[in-house]
């Protein structure tokens, strides 16, 4: 009874927000076996530049407002599937339009689709993120410029990198010579981006993938993308890589980058478990979960999981500790059981055995002793955090935190004088950051017009 109410009150509910005079085109996108996809879905008026993008939701419903009467065609894509698409879609004036896809697995036998779909592949659909918390809190958009950068920095190797000797005046010269060079394309890119020319950086690493769609160049085109916070593009990119390179470890785990900067969690680490099964002993799936993992309140068991699998496999790995003890500790139950809080203890004293100056297992191990109300012991952690990293602003707020639980309010307010003044700054910089970033966003999203020679 109640779906067959939500099923009368869907069209009005799609109706009311149309403006009088356009269609309105939904649907829902599953696979094979009628289960759900979180699709990318595409539509594409006959003779417009560009696709209309939106992205259909867990439960794979999507849904396309105000448009033209028309002519259309209608895709849908997602990592690891085939794409589906109806070529010809008719929209009339007013008209509430139902269109469900199905999308079939893409076996290994399968051959991979070609990259373009036309002769020039477009991105589509940025948005600027550089506002947007997340679940609210700062901690979730400094997390995803982290992983951002850590995704760039796995490509442009210092091989791939210009020689000092090639300045940017050579190689365009040398491109009016070879147009259709990939490689002066992608040397051009490094060296704009070196020069902080992020635009022209972005454009000529498409440029390069456009010419040579190999797996070095699709990624250092997404990450550039991902780097500057245009996700959804990066998504595009990284999954079209996904497609025709589907054994590349960072191109999933750039995938997986992407839609964490998108604020789509479950997605984010779905694919970058994907790449920790394509290779179980290579470390940087895994810390990139960890990382991931420091923006939930309570990360995916699956998650959690795999970074069990990494202490495992890589038990003298400091980092592979840390991060399985704070998976551990931030799914414990309320109230705690007394044997996860000594695990969490045993992991996070190794990792501190194995590096003596891991500064954010002394942090976490100091909010473990709070937790416990064992303030003291929490201080003398907290002491050591800062004594490892003097600029962690969270351990000199927890240390403030502490110092007045044992009423010890002069140490208390210099700690927080501390933590105010560090946050200012880091407000700052990351403001000035931001600014260059939706500057780059919007530049992108509304390309200056071809001029007339």
């Amino acid at each position: 009874m109640a779906a067959l109410v939500l099923a009368m009150l869907l069209p009005v509910s799609l109706q009311s927000q149309q403006a009088e005079g356009t269609a309105t085109l939904h649907g829902t996108v599953r696979d094979s076996a009628g289960k759900p996809v979180a699709a990318y879905v595409l539509l594409q008026a006959k003779g417009a530049p560009k696709p209309l993008t939106t992205y259909a939701d867990s439960q794979g419903n999507y849904s396309l407002v105000n448009l033209r009467p028309g002519v259309y065609a209608l895709h849908a894509e997602m990592a690891g599937f085939a794409g589906a698409e109806i070529p010809t879609l008719f929209l009339s004036p007013k008209e509430l339009k139902t269109i469900d896809l199905t999308l079939a697995e893409q076996s290994a036998s399968t051959k991979a689709p070609e990259f373009f779909d036309q002769p020039q592949f477009t991105v589509a659909g940025v948005t600027d993120t550089t506002s947007l918390g997340g679940h609210g809190s700062d901690t979730v958009v400094r997390t995803r410029e982290t992983i951002a950068k850590d995704t760039a920095s796995l490509g442009k190797t210092a091989s791939s990198a210009p020689t000092v000797t090639e300045t940017e005046k050579s190689l365009r010269e040398k491109l009016v010579r070879e147009p259709n060079s990939a490689d002066l394309h992608h040397s051009l890119a490094d060296l704009e981006e070196k020069l902080g020319n992020s635009l022209e950086a972005v454009r000529e690493y498409q440029s390069a993938a456009e010419l040579d769609p190999r797996e070095a160049y699709l990624f250092d085109w997404g990450s550039e993308l991902l780097l500057h916070h245009a996700p959804e593009p990066a998504v595009e990119v990284f999954s079209k890589g996904n497609h025709l390179f589907p054994s590349s470890v960072r191109m999933l785990v750039g995938l997986g980058a992407a839609w964490f900067a998108r604020g789509d969690v479950d997605q984010a680490v779905k694919r970058v478990c994907t790449a920790s099964d394509l290779n179980p002993d290579n470390s940087m799936p895994y810390l990139f979960l960890g990382k991931m993992q420091a923006a939930e309140t309570i990360p995916p068991p699956e998650l959690v999981e795999k970074l069990h699998r990494f202490a495992t496999l890589q038990p003298e790995n400091a980092e592979a500790n840390y991060y399985y003890a704070v998976g551990l500790w931030k799914r414990r139950a309320n109230p705690p059981d007394a044997n996860v809080a000594t695990q969490v203890e045993s992991l996070l004293n190794k990792a501190i055995r194995l590096d003596p100056k891991y500064s954010a297992a002394y942090l976490q191990l100091g909010i473990v002793d709070a937790e416990q109300r064992d303030s003291q012991r929490a201080i003398a952690n907290y002491q050591r955090a800062i004594q490892a990293a003097p600029q962690m602003e969270e351990a000199h707020y927890r240390l403030a935190q502490a110092y007045r639980q044992i009423g010890e309010a002069d140490k208390a307010k210099a700690e927080l004088q501390i933590y105010d003044q560090m946050s200012k700054e880091s407000a700052e910089n990351s403001e000035r950051e931001r600014h260059e970033i939706r500057q780059f966003v919007y530049t992108l999203r509304d390309p200056a017009p071809a001029q007339d020679h």
